[in-house]
């Protein structure tokens, strides 16, 4: 890996819903191999950049760089195809079918020796999905279903991996090893961004990380700096 590299660069991202401005102006840039956390109150515009960088958002202004290709003004499935892979907050698998299956939605692209061998690398990373192939999603626990939709975003071999609050609504134990999978599949050497509202955690195994206040940024450092920073630790921390 060069980590001296940029995978994704943000620049003067001024973004929104219709005539609604969220995003004002903000810069942000992730190197190979980092993870990166964004972290900041409801509504602040962490969701709306992961949004941003998929096409789902009004461009107002600004550029979306992934590996030197501009991204704003492409279609939704043809950055799919650049190699970002997105989970979106809310846990979007199919209640339905069955965990194989929509692994297999994840993979709609790769040929059939492919989708198998990728459902192998993807239950290497959550062994309960490979006990439970056969079982419907929507019978799964709420950890179980996160671990599935990150499975899934996981089929198409993302370059860059974006967890929109990977945490959020699950049990504390549930919570570690969410992020302890996390941990285990940047090494693999996926590049990862986090939105989250455990900052303290998602600080913890960051590189670096940005803190976005109403739709700006206002700090920006390595995860260690941020976690020690009193502003940062008063707002969001408990501290």
């Amino acid at each position: 890996m060069q980590p001296e590299e940029t995978i994704l660069d943000i620049r003067d991202l001024v973004a929104g819903y219709g005539p609604t401005e969220v995003l004002h102006a903000i810069s942000l840039q992730i190197q190979l191999g980092e993870i990166v956390t964004l972290i900041g109150a409801n509504g602040a515009g962490k969701t709306t950049t992961l949004r941003s960088i998929v096409g789902q958002t009004k461009i107002l202004k600004g550029n979306i760089q992934f590996q030197k290709q501009e991204l704003v003004g492409q279609r939704t499935f043809k950055i799919a195809g650049t190699g970002i892979g997105i989970v979106p907050q809310e846990r979007s698998i199919f209640p339905t079918l069955s965990v194989r299956e929509n692994l297999e939605m994840g993979g709609y692209a790769l040929k059939p020796a492919q989708v198998k061998t990728r459902i192998e690398y993807v239950t290497g990373f959550f062994p309960i999905l490979k006990e439970r192939l056969h079982q419907q999603g929507g019978t799964l626990s709420g950890g179980e279903r996160r671990m599935l939709a990150i499975g899934r975003a996981l089929m198409t071999d993302p370059k860059l991996l974006m967890l929109d609050e990977p945490s959020l609504g699950l049990a504390p134990k549930v919570v570690e090893a969410v992020f302890e999978q996390v941990q285990a599949i940047h090494r693999q050497g996926v590049t990862i961004l986090i939105v989250e509202q455990n900052a303290r955690r998602a600080l913890g195994i960051a590189d670096r990380g940005y803190v976005l206040e109403l739709g700006k940024i206002r700090f920006e450092g390595t995860g260690k700096d941020l976690l020690d920073n009193p502003d940062i630790q008063k707002a969001y921390l408990g501290g």
